[in-house]
């Protein structure tokens, strides 16, 4: 009896990694998603979705409307997306090579896709829309170069009994910036009127000036040849 005893201990200790290594039943499992396939939609826009989005005019024919979305980085079309096209093979075929045309052509002046011709030329239509959009836009945004552009001009010579009087007039857009005697009499009192006649000039922005005391002359020569410079700028 007293054998039988380590006999049984032994019995219940080898069961023991049997009822450790035991799989769980009912225990917790991964899911694993499967990521969505990617869209083959001819509506899929090329290049890049940055920069200036602009919509072109929908343009509906008998197969359907047909309507581009454009995406410029300046005056460059970075990408290209059919908002709306007509459910069609054809269509679903020729978009994605009329977005290609689009961008290697950078404009609107792209090949017909045949088989598709009406979709090709609404298409065409719609993307220059949002090209002339565009170029509106950043027309309206950016200031005209010459808006601000220094323009320097000449004024009329005239003869005055005190010698000649020519003034040179800069104008920084419509604004007179400075004033320059090409011609003037060599007489006191003109060397000091002229000064004065220019510095009246600058402030009120014309020819509408007093006349210098003792200089009535050269005042009156110089702003007959101020304002004949102010009439040639327009």
């Amino acid at each position: 009896m007293k054998r039988a005893i380590p006999v049984v201990v032994l019995s219940i200790a080898g069961l023991v990694p049997v009822w450790r290594y035991e799989p769980s039943i009912g225990g917790g499992t991964s899911t694993t998603e499967a990521a969505p396939a990617p869209s083959t939609s001819s509506s899929a826009s090329g290049g890049s979705s940055s920069g200036t989005v602009v919509k072109g005019t929908t343009v509906n024919t008998e197969k359907g409307p047909v309507e581009v979305q454009v995406t410029f980085q300046g005056e460059k079309i970075t990408a290209v997306r059919m908002l709306q096209q007509p459910n069609h093979p054809q269509t679903t075929a020729a978009v994605p090579k009329l977005i290609a045309a689009t961008l290697e052509a950078q404009s609107a002046d792209i090949d017909t896709v045949s088989g598709a011709t009406i979709t090709s030329d609404a298409y065409k239509e719609s993307l220059q829309a949002a090209i002339d959009e565009n170029a509106k836009s950043a027309a309206t945004s950016s200031p005209s170069p010459t808006a601000a552009a220094s323009q320097t001009i000449d004024g009329s010579a005239l003869n005055t009994e005190k010698g000649p009087v020519q003034v040179q007039v800069t104008f920084e857009g419509d604004k007179i910036s400075a004033v320059k005697m090409l011609q003037q009499p060599n007489h006191p009192q003109t060397t000091a009127a002229v000064p004065k006649l220019i510095a009246a000039t600058l402030e009120a922005q014309s020819a509408d000036i007093d006349t210098v005391s003792g200089a009535t002359i050269t005042s009156d020569a110089y702003k007959e040849s101020l304002q004949a410079a102010i009439d040639a700028k327009g």
